[in-house]
Formats: structure tokens, C-alpha cells, sequence
């Protein structure tokens, strides 16, 4: 059965270039196209799509008022189309804290040639998509993982086999990656952990620019301070570092401690940043002094060197399926025995300031686990 898209788009040319792209794929059936969000508005309830492109800013109604309704009255799954700017990164961002699926960043330049070179993205985006269930409040998920091809190894990177040696002297380090759904997800994360953490490194699948706008976000909204990553920087306490766009993030160590090393390789597991690429590096370099996060993304990258922090000694903690946006990176990493935990995303936060404290383990009766929470978030001051 195909996927029923409609496209939302004010430009006629964009409407255009956008089903040409989608029919491209015999699983998707572009079945309308919209100028506006009144007209999408009634070609919804007549056509019943199974998915909606929808362009961030239009006439008489913008994309996110459009989807801020869409999500309270008839919830359905979206894909946003956005510019590529530093407002067009900001409104995407609320797009996905609304409940969008994903979204596409139209690329800088002639605009078919542009689209026609993120074709392979949009269809794959779309597809993700279509396999989502809506959960109340815009929340979603696939049914099902996605099936990935053949792709770049972390080897291609960072060699493996490397060893750390033990060194309790080191400090603990956190190091979390995520993909579709991750913003949102990572957002929960880092507003559930006060201000004197260990340092955090963080690799999210996204373009560059839109790091730039979502570093900021987590910025203003988290206790702690939040910046997009640069080449050499130190790693300290109470900080976090995002992966930029474009750019693998890897955590390297000197006679001062952490530093972040960025490298401009090749896609790793089709995606750059890699997990995979963040996590090799934080097993080879903190070992038995790390925690590793997987959250909610599609495909399988981080899977592979989550299991290789764990058998470094390091801590890791797999997001569930019931609050993941897309269970691919998690599930991957379930089925591989790299996950020590599986927490809904509500508990992850304060399960790792549980195993920072040097508990051992997470409780899950939430009232102590609250207790145990603040015990040792003052652990830490």
C-alpha cells in the first residue's frame, strides 16, 4: 500500500519540485498539494493522507499556528520543510517541540537543484513518518524500526580495539546521542539535571545552522551551559557540548583533562555527525568513567559503540520504546546487549544523576527516585 503525502507549500514551484521528488519513490502517492493552510485544512479531511510536507512559513496562517491546530484536532504525522537560516532553524525547532516527525532544510541556492539534492533525505523523512503512531499531545513513534543500507563504518574514523586503562582518577563524563525525535528528547534530558553535572558531550543528528539555533535553545532553557562544540575545546564540569553540523564530535584526553576534537571525515553510518563516531571515542578515552545515553532516532548509529562503552565499564542507558519518537538507535542497541538500563525519557534524567552519585543502580519507584534525585544533585555542589 503506498503513502498517502499531501504537500503544503505557498510557492508553486516548491509544490512541484516536491512531488516530483516523492513520486520518484513507488511506496509514496503524492495524492494533493495545498497553497495554504485553509486549503490544506479542507483537502485533509477530503483526501485523507497518510503524511503532510509542510513549509514553515506562508500566507494567512504560518506553518507552526497550522501545526499547533493540526496537532490539537486531528493529529496526524508531519514533515517540516524549512529555510535555511537562522529564523527558519528557530521555528523549525518549535515545529518539533509541537510534534512534527522531522523535518528538511532547503538547502542555500538555485531552488530545483537544491531540492532535487536533498531528494533521497525528503522521501526517506516521509517514510519515517508514515510508520508513526500519534500518542496524545502530539507525541509520536513508528511501529516499526526502519531497515537501513549499507553505510561507512566508525572505523573509517576512529580504529577500534584501542583499550583504556582503568583510572578512577578520571572525572565521569556523559555522552549522549540521538537522532529523529532527539531535540525534544535531549531537551527533557538536560532540563531534568541541575546545574553541577559532569561535563556532558552530546552528538544529534542535524544540519549545520540548525546546531548553532539548537545549542542556543538548550542554552537559555537548561541550568547548565550549553554550547555547540569547537575543535580543541576543554570539557568541564557543569557544561555541555553539541556535536555541530556537519562535523563528528570525538572526546580526546591531555595531561588537563577532556578536550572536544572535531574531525570532517567521511558520513558515518550515513550521518555526520555520527553517535557511533562520540561513543567509540568516549569508550576509548573516559572507559569506566562514562555513562552512555541512546535516545530516540532512526536507524541503528550509536548501537555498535554503546555495546563498546559497556564493555569499556561504562554505564548506558537505552530510551524505551513507548516514549521514543522512532525506537531505531534504541531498539539496535537493545538488541545488541549494549543497554545496562531501558527507561522511559521521564526517568533518564534522574537516573544519571543516580549512577553519578555512585549508587550503582536506578530505582524505579518514582517518589524515592525523586528523594535519591536531590540527595544527589547535592552530591555534586
Amino acid at each position: 500500500m503506498s503513502i498517502r503525502v499531501l504537500v503544503i507549500d505557498d510557492s508553486a514551484l516548491v509544490r512541484s519540485l516536491l512531488t516530483r521528488i516523492l513520486e520518484k519513490d513507488p511506496q509514496i502517492q503524492v495524492v494533493g498539494s495545498a497553497a495554504d493552510p485553509y486549503i490544506a485544512r479542507e483537502k485533509i479531511k477530503q483526501l485523507r493522507p497518510d503524511v503532510l510536507t509542510l513549509d514553515v512559513e506562508m500566507p494567512k496562517m504560518d506553518g507552526i499556528t497550522f501545526l499547533q491546530n493540526l496537532m490539537r484536532l486531528h493529529p496526524m504525522p508531519v514533515v517540516m520543510v524549512s529555510s535555511y537560516t537562522e529564523k527558519g532553524a528557530e521555528i523549525t525547532l518549535r515545529a518539533l517541540e509541537l510534534g512534527a516527525i522531522d523535518f528538511v532544510s532547503k538547502p542555500q541556492g538555485e531552488l530545483s537543484g537544491s531540492l532535487e539534492m536533498v531528494g533521497e533525505e525528503i522521501i526517506q523523512k516521509v517514510k519515517t513518518a508514515s510508520r508513526a503512531n500519534i500518542h496524545a499531545a502530539g507525541r509520536t513513534r513508528p511501529s516499526t524500526p526502519l531497515s537501513v543500507e549499507e553505510k561507512q563504518s566508525v572505523d573509517s574514523i576512529l580504529p577500534g580495539g584501542k583499550k583504556q586503562r582503568p583510572n578512577s582518577a578520571l572525572p565521569p563524563l556523559i555522552a549522549i546521542g540521538a537522532s529523529t525525535g532527539g531535540t525534544e528528547a535531549i531537551k527533557d534530558v538536560l532540563l531534568g539535571l541541575p546545574e553541577k553535572m559532569p561535563a556532558i558531550v552530546i552528538t544529534q543528528h542535524i544540519p549545520p545552522g540548525f546546531s548553532t539555533a539548537f545549542a542556543k535553545r538548550m542554552d537559555r532553557l537548561a541550568a547548565l551551559k550549553v554550547h555547540e562544540a569547537e575543535d580543541a575545546q576543554p570539557i568541564a564540569p557543569g557544561n555541555v557540548y553539541i556535536a555541530p553540523g556537519a562535523q563528528h564530535l570525538l572526546v580526546t584526553l591531555d595531561n588537563k583533562g577532556y578536550r572536544c576534537k572535531l574531525n570532517d571525515g567521511p558520513r558515518v553510518n550515513r550521518h555526520k555527525p555520527s553517535v557511533d563516531v562520540l561513543f567509540r571515542s568516549v569508550a576509548q578515552t573516559a572507559g569506566r568513567n562514562a555513562t552512555g545515553v541512546i535516545l530516540t532516532g532512526m536507524g541503528d548509529d550509536g548501537a555498535r559503540s554503546l555495546l563498546e562503552m559497556r564493555e569499556a565499564g561504562a554505564r548506558t542507558i537505552a530510551q524505551d520504546e513507548e516514549s521514543s519518537v522512532v525506537w531505531g538507535m534504541p531498539g539496535s542497541a537493545i538488541k545488541r546487549g549494549a543497554a545496562e538500563q531501558i527507561l522511559p525519557l521521564e526517568k533518564i534524567p534522574a537516573a544519571l544523576i543516580y549512577l553519578l552519585a555512585g549508587k550503582g543502580k536506578t530505582l524505579h519507584n518514582t517518589n524515592r527516585l525523586r528523594q535519591r534525585q536531590m540527595a544527589a544533585a547535592a552530591s555534586f555542589s
